[in-house]
């Protein structure tokens, strides 16, 4: 099976549980989509197919089977011997004439085979009619009439390579006909009918959804930008007119397209260049009185890109101003909320996914505090519904990082009046994602916030104010989330005593999810705090030595200091800190 994309463990304990944006959809508009899907023939399909919303004898027996529908049955045979009026008015001998045809075609259908054979016929097929279209055009540019007959001939073949996309086997031969490349070019085909079915095609062929290995996908993926799909993908997306239902969709199989290509880094690189980025936010701002589902996908897609490449981030951030962009139309859902379950709530959810990807970046986190989207999230926390949790996740990843930048951040966070902010929400009663990023912002803060500094002050001021709350709180915090997690601890402990040493590696990763759900992350983080305002207040050092005790915590920072990539340099300033904070604990 090919390998779907791997979620980080960031991702695991960064991300909240929020609607996401990326659940497969299909296309709205009925028509095309309808016309197109009543062409395609599975295996053992047949041509005229059956309507999933037309009338069948049993749909009509089961609305009432009490009901007796045309006039009864006759009681006495004598009125009608032969039953001609009740019958179907053919005699024993027809009937068992057209009983014998029956089985004779029968027993000649053969089901066609989808092999090798089958490919070739079909590409020779499709070359003859591409030429012969493609003849007849250049022949007979201005007499329409006369070509027509050959594109509804070449528009019939397009779609007979839909059942290419249920043989993945064969993906590495049609990588390597001509066939492929005669696909592609049809992108550029005068008709935009016959353009958009070709796209068609490529979206089914590179569907997420396709049951292809890993190697099949990737050679047909190679062989389509090879063929130069991406230019001639985006030159049609120009030509295409979304006033117009058969080129609205067309946008969408565009978008698919891009979408599937993109799921992985180095495809994601590969197409994600700067004209592709500035058609996605180009197409994520047109201004419509409802929210378009072709806008929204943009968006997905734009999203997409900048979750596969930290490149792509940057190129954004910089070349785009991509980051201004996202905050301009997420300005929007200050105050006011999407429809719920409604396209636009999803191009909601895609944008602070979009935007809180970019800020992982240093570039982002610098472009983040010049368009002020510091004071824009706080706004958010304030005021906002269904972009409060948003926002205070997009302001922990900006806070997040060992960059300069993400000093700048924790920096302008103190500056545009955010301690109150963010205290106020720690003090109430909330989730376990909500505290989660509550918690890594206090971290960020602590770790990167100048020593003497204002805003370093500022903060552990707040931290020990009304006698000390706010520690007290974070202790009865960690007590809450270290008996969670040991009741984790003591089930997996009972499962590996009956594991062999092998067995018990193979569910390493299973378990250590669990304990992340146990609430391992937010426990850690805890320690990572307490030990900083230890290291930092003497009153502070007291409370949390009486109530909690210093060697838990140790031991705590002891296993992340030891689970960092010892070959990361990135990773050598995490390090140096909790070298130093365990050397505090004495």
């Amino acid at each position: 099976m090919r390998i779907a994309k791997m979620t980080s463990v960031d991702e695991l304990f960064k991300k909240p549980n929020l609607p996401s944006g990326s659940v497969k959809r299909k296309f709205e508009a009925p028509d095309p989509q309808q016309a197109y899907k009543s062409a395609k023939l599975g295996d053992n399909a047949s041509p005229n197919g059956n309507h999933a919303n037309g009338a069948s004898v049993e749909d009509a027996a089961d609305e009432d089977d009490d009901i007796e529908a045309g006039p009864e049955l006759p009681t006495d045979e004598d009125e009608d011997e032969e039953g001609r009026f009740f019958g179907g008015g053919v005699t024993k001998d027809t009937a068992d004439a057209l009983e014998y045809i029956d089985e004779q075609e029968g027993d000649n259908y053969t089901e066609e085979k989808i092999d090798s054979a089958w490919l070739r016929r079909l590409a020779n097929s499709f070359e003859r009619k591409v030429n012969k279209n493609a003849e007849l055009r250049a022949r007979y540019e201005s007499e329409p009439q006369k070509f027509m007959a050959s594109e509804a001939d070449l528009d019939s073949e397009i779609k007979s390579w839909s059942l290419l996309s249920e043989h993945p086997e064969l993906y590495s031969e049609f990588a390597q006909s001509e066939a492929i490349g005669q696909l592609v070019g049809l992108l550029a085909h005068e008709n935009t009918d016959i353009a958009i079915g070709a796209i068609q095609i490529i979206a089914e062929l590179v569907d997420e959804d396709v049951e292809a290995e890993q190697e099949q996908w990737d050679v047909v993926a190679n062989a389509l930008l090879e063929a130069d799909l991406l230019e001639l993908l985006m030159s049609n997306l120009a030509r295409l007119d979304e006033d117009e239902e058969t080129d609205r969709s067309g946008v969408y199989y565009s978008l698919a397209v891009l979408e599937d290509l993109s799921s992985q880094q180095a495809f994601a690189e590969n197409i994600g260049q700067e004209k592709v980025l500035l058609w996605l936010c180009n197409r994520s701002k047109n201004a419509e009185k409802t929210v378009s589902q072709n806008k929204q996908y943009a968006v997905e897609v734009l999203q997409v890109m900048l979750q596969s490449s930290p490149l792509l981030r940057r190129r954004l951030a910089v070349d785009l101003d991509g980051v201004d962009l996202f905050l301009q139309l997420l300005a929007a859902y200050r105050k006011r909320d999407p429809a719920k379950d409604s396209t636009e709530e999803e191009y909601a959810e895609n944008l602070f996914d979009a935007v809180t990807c970019v800020v992982d970046e240093p570039e982002g986190k610098s472009k983040f505090v010049e368009a002020e989207g510091v004071e824009l999230a706080l706004i958010m926390l304030k005021e906002g519904s269904f972009s409060k949790l948003r926002a205070l996740r997009l302001l922990d990843h900006a806070c997040g990082g060992q960059a300069q930048a993400s000093s700048e951040v924790c920096e302008k966070l103190v500056e545009a009046a955010g301690l109150k902010v963010i205290f106020n929400m720690f003090m109430k009663k909330a989730d376990s994602s909500t505290m989660e990023h509550l918690l890594g912002i206090f971290t960020s803060m602590l770790r990167l916030l100048p020593g003497e500094s204002a805003a370093r002050i500022r903060t552990l001021a707040k931290f020990t104010e009304k006698n000390y709350e706010k520690v007290a709180k974070l202790i009865n915090l960690r007590t809450d989330y270290s008996r969670k997690v040991g009741a984790v601890e003591k089930e997996i402990k009972a499962e590996r005593a009956n594991l062999s040493e092998i067995e018990a590696a193979e569910r390493e990763a299973e378990w250590f999810s669990r304990r992340l759900d146990g609430g391992l992350f937010c426990l850690q983080t805890l320690d990572v705090v307490l030990a900083w305002l230890s290291a930092e207040d003497l009153e502070a050092k007291k409370l949390v030595s009486k109530d909690v005790g210093f060697e838990s915590i140790k031991t705590s920072l002891q296993e992340q200091m030891d689970g960092l990539d010892s070959e990361a340099d990135d990773e050598e300033d995490t390090k140096e800190m909790f070298g130093t904070l365990i050397s505090f604990l004495q």
